[in-house]
């Protein structure tokens, strides 16, 4: 039973509406925006403090800003490109629409479109372009990017978990090999970028979150910034680091467009436009990528049980990237640093910065599919939470 100030359960069993009267919880633990009469409201679910005490710990960024599509030229550009080979009417999960010119400019293409939205001072006008589609727009209170909580605790929208989303849209789990019946397009949060790629590499290797439920394909706008990192190789050393390698590892990665952020407004959390205020902020691009995780990405060594051995050494080479491969390998593993090196056709002199990703995977397996010892790696403990 639940009790006013212990928060929703993550599975929820109750109707909560609020102040407004255009929330409702339902069931499923899924947020639509419906019509409810204000005298249904219970005071403890405010709208301006969020569905119940725990809130405010899960969504902290309360005054956060967010970058939204507002330019029909990028709108159009943008379902070009995904159009490509979709079949009509195709699932589009649209991360964060805002004011909904991308929405709009997906629904003229014939695309059905599941609208996330964590701002609710949006979801009114996107709920009324909904009414005129004939249910080909769904809108939801949620903030993909928030997904699946590492700290989960109590559960509560914008913040919900995959099972509770995909349930309610009655999206089932597919075999890794055979994708995804979704494509997902969104823009990463401005002010924490490195942090929400991280997490999806994390629910990524580890099969979690949404791609517990297949190989999700994810179009997003992102700083050219952090786009060079995520590409780069030892061609690019000032650039190159251990999220390079888990994020070529894992997916193909392609840049389908570049756009200069004047193309983009900002607004805060009340839905309200902001100026873009510093001059580097003008000056950044944002590219457009597609992340598609590899088919054949769990079909050797690599498994969703031993990834955080992957990742740990990559971060503990990465700490002395100019050093040589053969100097850290006694830290990582007990097996014969010369025997390793002769495995996977290195040189002795070569260094962490040489390395390609392949190279950097090939190491791995090397280590994981040795017979030399039974202790095939030395570390304190399993990788340290990269999102804290």
């Amino acid at each position: 039973m639940w009790v006013p100030g212990a928060g929703i359960p993550s599975r929820l069993t109750l109707s909560a509406f609020t102040r407004a009267g255009r929330f409702c919880v339902l069931n499923s633990g899924v947020v639509r925006w419906k019509d409810v009469p204000a005298e249904n409201f219970h005071p403890q679910l405010k709208p301006d403090v969020g569905f119940g005490k725990s809130s405010s710990r899960l969504y902290k960024s309360r005054s956060e800003t967010k970058r939204y599509v507002t330019s029909p030229r990028v709108a159009e550009a943008v379902v070009r490109m995904l159009r490509g080979k979709r079949k009509a009417g195709q699932l589009i999960l649209e991360c964060n629409p805002g004011p909904g010119v991308l929405t709009r400019a997906l629904l003229e293409s014939g695309a059905r479109v599941i609208a996330l939205e964590s701002d609710k001072n949006f979801i009114p006008e996107l709920k009324s372009l909904g009414d005129s589609v004939n249910g080909r727009l769904e809108v939801i209170y949620c903030d993909f990017f928030k997904l699946d909580p590492r700290n989960r605790g109590t559960v509560t929208p914008p913040v919900m978990t995959s099972d509770m989303l995909f349930q309610y849209l009655g999206v089932k789990a597919h075999p890794w090999k055979k994708g995804f019946p979704l494509k997902v397009v969104g823009i990463l949060p401005v002010k924490t970028e490195r942090n929400t790629l991280w997490k999806i590499l994390h629910d990524l290797y580890s099969c979690s979150s949404v791609y517990k439920y297949g190989r999700a394909e994810l179009n997003l706008f992102i700083s050219e910034k952090e786009c060079r990192k995520l590409m780069a190789n030892p061609q690019t050393p000032g650039l190159y680091q251990s999220l390079s390698v888990l994020g070529q590892t894992a997916c193909g990665i392609k840049v389908l467009c570049t756009e200069p952020s004047s193309s983009f407004d900002m607004y805060t959390v009340k839905g309200q436009l902001e100026k873009q205020r510093h001059r580097e902020s003008l000056e950044q691009n944002l590219c457009f990528i597609q992340l598609t995780p590899h088919r054949n990405l769990f079909t050797g060594t690599l498994t969703p049980f031993n990834y955080d051995v992957f990742f740990h050494m990559l971060r503990q080479c990465f700490m002395k990237r100019n050093a040589k491969l053969i100097d850290h390998l006694p830290s990582l593993s007990p097996i014969d640093a010369v025997h390793i090196l002769k495995q996977i056709k290195k040189h002795k002199d070569v260094r962490v910065i040489d390395m390609y990703p392949e190279d950097f995977q090939r190491l791995f397996e090397t280590i994981e599919c040795s017979k030399d010892d039974t202790c095939k790696w030395l570390y304190d403990g399993f990788m340290e939470d990269t999102l804290a």
